[in-house]
This record gives C-alpha cells, sequence and structure tokens, in this order.
C-alpha cells in the first residue's frame, strides 16, 4: 500500500490541526496527496483515509467529484478542455479535435513522451470567454487552432509548427 512521503504527511497531519472537524482538510490533503503520488488511485485514497482517519468512501467521493484530481498519470502538460455547454457552443469540440490530431492522443490521454494529456472538464467558470481550457494551472480563453499551434508550441519547441 501507498504512503505519503513524511514531509508531506507532516503538512497533511498540520492542517487536521487547522481545522475542527477533520473531514473539512480532506481536499487540501487529497491535493497534498496528489502532488505526492502524481495522481490519486486507490491506494492513494486509502492512504488519506487512514491518515485522517475517515472512512474510504468519503475520501472516493470527494476525490472523484472534482475534476482537479486525476486518477492515472498525466502529462507535464495536461489540458482541460471546458466541455460545458457555453464553450462548446463557442467551439470547443473543434479545440478537442485540434488537440486530438496535433497531439496524436484521444482524451483521457498522454502522449508517449509523457508530456501532454488532454482531459474534458465541465466549466471552467470563462463562459464569456470560450472556448477555455486550463494548461496544468494557467488559463487560456478565446482559443482557435492557431492558438493551440501556439500554446504546444511554447511549451515544447520541438512541435513547433514552421
Amino acid at each position: 500500500m501507498k504512503t505519503l512521503s513524511e514531509p508531506v504527511r507532516r503538512e497533511a497531519l498540520a492542517y487536521l490541526e487547522l481545522y475542527p472537524k477533520k473531514e473539512a482538510a480532506l481536499l487540501p490533503i487529497l491535493h497534498l496527496a496528489q502532488k505526492d503520488f502524481g495522481f490519486i488511485d486507490d491506494e492513494a485514497e486509502l492512504a488519506v483515509a487512514e491518515l485522517m482517519e475517515i472512512s474510504p468512501v468519503m475520501v472516493r467521493a470527494a476525490s472523484r467529484f472534482y475534476f482537479m484530481y486525476h486518477h492515472q498519470p498525466i502529462g507535464e502538460f495536461h489540458m482541460q478542455v471546458c466541455q460545458n455547454i457555453s464553450c462548446t457552443i463557442m467551439g470547443a469540440e473543434t479545440i478537442l479535435d485540434h488537440l486530438k490530431n496535433r497531439l496524436g492522443i484521444e482524451a483521457e490521454q498522454v502522449t508517449e513522451d509523457g508530456k501532454f494529456s488532454v482531459e474534458r472538464v465541465e466549466c471552467i467558470a470563462c463562459c464569456d470567454r470560450g472556448p477555455a481550457m486550463l494548461v496544468n494551472e494557467k488559463l487560456h480563453t478565446n482559443l482557435t487552432p492557431e492558438i493551440i499551434d501556439q500554446i504546444i508550441g511554447e511549451l515544447d519547441p520541438s512541435r513547433k509548427i514552421k
């Protein structure tokens, strides 16, 4: 079974001291676990539940509800494309298709070199500037295929279109 690294364990225990109810620390501790393990799988959920002394079902419910927790390995550059109605109307499917063609992967996959992954997500709160996506934690809005090409080229110069 996975165990949290000692520095992460100490930080998680410090979070537990901040809240009157330990369950309130679940989301920040899940973030710590994801940073430590790279993603949240069954074993990571169990490690968090054990540390917090709460039900594994509670941990699973939280980790599966929020899209910011990943359940499989992701690329160095994780591209989360909004698929909510506003972004879809503004061209999110075109953006997803372009990403798939440029990177040679489907949504929920990672490129062979581990550099890029693509994920469909629900609203990222940029309905007036869609289509929108997050690359890691950086927001990109008003996307077009040309802007996607520019972003990919900046992140990985070997993929720059000449």
